[in-house]
């Protein structure tokens, strides 16, 4: 009897195993699934001194603001996307410094991705000559982002783009930076990059405050105090300011200057060098913020 019983486990035990992990991705994969196609997904990755930001719209379209310093995006972004999903619809290269590029080519080597949209701020960095180089290598659309492009991601979601207005090709990378503005029912958010105070100005006169006014800014330059003027802060009003930077950095960010003009607007700040992975979800109408290292 125990020898039959061995001879069954030996035979089927594989076949079995095999059936439960399927039917355990199957359930996986539709729970993530109904997950991530639910409202608006919008994470500050916990990336250290840089920007990466994952945006997910209700009907699945995924758009990446830059990509962080290298070997430091692929964690943080497997805690917001699924583990079946290999695509990326798009990334948006806000200036083409490493702490905002060198994540990209980690990101080219894992996932497909639909296109790339660029200022036209230009490096002669070894970095950023290395992903020009692997974009045109997957015949991946290079786009100039312009003031006047509206991202539709579909389900509600889209991205004007603010800036740039013209030519930054020769200005430094910082003050070429995209800056652009989400919506999706009553959640915007404020994209600013690494703009300066130069930008801002530009972007003010351009813009009545009803167009600026948003939600949540994710503050300029992690922080620093070349960036977020006191009048561009009264515009945009910001119930929440997410800064990204890393800890204990060498710049120092954030400022203190900076997180004094937050106050004064009330804004309630987070920061991922404190906070980890900063998440949060919009179903249009209200959010919920989550949290992790």
């Amino acid at each position: 009897m125990f020898e039959q019983h061995k001879k069954f486990t030996k035979k089927y035990g594989l076949f079995i195993f095999t059936l439960l992990l399927l039917v355990i991705n199957i359930f996986l994969f539709r729970l993530d699934w109904q997950n991530s196609h639910r409202g608006l997904t919008f994470a500050i990755l916990d990336v250290g001194q840089g920007d990466g930001l994952f945006i997910e719209s209700p009907v699945g379209t995924q758009i990446m603001f830059d990509g962080g310093p290298p070997r430091k995006v692929l964690g943080p972004l497997a805690q917001v996307m699924s583990p079946f999903d290999k695509s990326i619809d798009a990334l948006i290269i806000t200036n083409p410094d490493v702490d905002h590029i060198g994540g990209f080519l980690d990101i080219l080597k894992k996932y497909k991705v639909g296109l790339v949209l660029e200022s036209g701020a230009l490096t002669d960095s070894k970095t950023y000559q290395s992903l020009r180089e692997e974009m045109k290598k997957q015949n991946i659309p290079d786009i100039l982002a312009r003031r006047g492009m509206r991202l539709d991601m579909g389900g509600g979601v889209v991205i004007d783009i603010l800036f740039p207005d013209r030519d930054v090709s020769s200005w430094a990378t910082n003050e070429g930076s995209v800056v652009a503005r989400l919506s999706y029912g009553n959640t915007s958010i404020m994209l600013t990059g690494d703009a300066t105070l130069k930008t801002e100005k530009i972007i003010l006169s351009e813009n009545s405050k009803d167009q600026l006014k948003s939600t949540i800014l994710k503050v300029g330059h992690h922080g620093s105090r070349t960036s977020s003027s006191g009048e561009f802060l009264k515009a945009i009003a910001p119930a929440y300011a997410i800064i990204s930077d890393g800890k204990k950095n060498n710049f120092g960010h954030p400022h203190q200057e900076t997180l004094d003009a937050l106050a004064q607007i009330s804004a309630q700040i987070f920061r991922t060098d404190l906070l980890g992975n900063i998440v949060m979800k919009s179903d249009g109408k209200n959010m919920v913020f989550s949290f992790k290292k």
